[in-house]
């Protein structure tokens, strides 16, 4: 600890010193509080008064702390050697750099938070999604999809690799854009209407055209919860949209386990 001021010494109030060191009264208190810098005695009125050891003392203590230096280290800082000093100083270093390439790391998040799915999802799920828009999917069928793939690439990575794999040779398939607008455009039919079903039936074919496509990860299938979630990806927003998407998915899907596929079922 720093020497207090004699009795005798005239000294500068608590205010004072904060004020000259550049801190709060606050500030000095609390130093006080984890015991790096002594309290003076009180002079013959009450105040303490703080002396030019004091005043160097504090100094100290508000530059090794403004420099990144945790408080709990101060002290054994100010009482070590030269030589100690220094590689104590460096570790200190090392520690701030990696505290601002972390800050860095976050910052950039943020400002690519701003572009919304690019902190989502991968470069080549965004070039999908911009397919839909550019084939004339509406906005709210695009943004299911994009939903869905962030919540593939968040609960089974394998699947959206293969999901996305699928959607850029079905993409390039007129019919299937054909009869996947018309599922999106059936939401509005009753789900006992005889079109439900027939378009259930061409949906499969034309996915059955392509069957190696539809082969799910083996990394995927190995999963306990494999049902739980692909039945969370595949059926996302499902029930907003009425009882006729759920029929015509569960038609298509049925169908497709009837030619020999294995989807996950819960």
């Amino acid at each position: 600890m720093s020497p207090s001021t004699s009795a005798g010494a005239r000294g500068v109030t608590i205010g004072q010193a904060a004020a000259f060191a550049g801190v709060t009264v606050k500030t000095v208190r609390h130093y006080h509080q984890h015991g790096l810098l002594a309290e003076p005695r009180r002079d013959g009125s009450g105040y303490r008064r703080y002396g030019s050891a004091d005043l160097l003392r504090l100094v100290q203590v508000r530059t090794l702390a403004a420099a990144g230096v945790p408080l709990a280290e101060v002290a054994p800082l100010l009482a070590a050697d030269a030589e100690n000093f220094a590689t104590a100083l460096t570790e200190v270093e090392r520690r701030l750099t990696d505290r601002i390439a972390d800050l860095i790391a976050r910052r950039d998040m943020l400002r690519q938070l701003a572009d919304g799915d690019r902190v989502l999802l991968p470069g080549r799920a965004l070039a999908v999604l911009d397919r839909f828009a550019a084939l004339g999917y509406g906005a709210g069928y695009v943004a299911d999809q994009r939903e869905a793939m962030v919540l593939a690439r968040a609960l089974a990575p394998e699947f959206l690799d293969a999901f996305l794999t699928q959607l850029e040779h079905r993409l390039d398939d007129p019919q299937y854009v054909e009869l996947s607008q018309r599922g999106w455009q059936a939401r509005s039919w009753d789900p006992d209407d005889p079109r439900v079903e027939e378009l259930a039936s061409a949906m499969a074919d034309n996915l059955l055209a392509n069957r190696e496509l539809l082969a799910l990860p083996t990394g995927f299938q190995a999963r306990s919860d494999a049902a739980t979630r692909y039945g969370l990806i595949n059926h996302h927003r499902e029930e907003d949209h009425g009882p006729t998407s759920i029929r015509l998915t569960a038609l298509v899907e049925a169908k497709l386990r009837a030619a020999g596929l294995d989807i996950p079922h819960q």
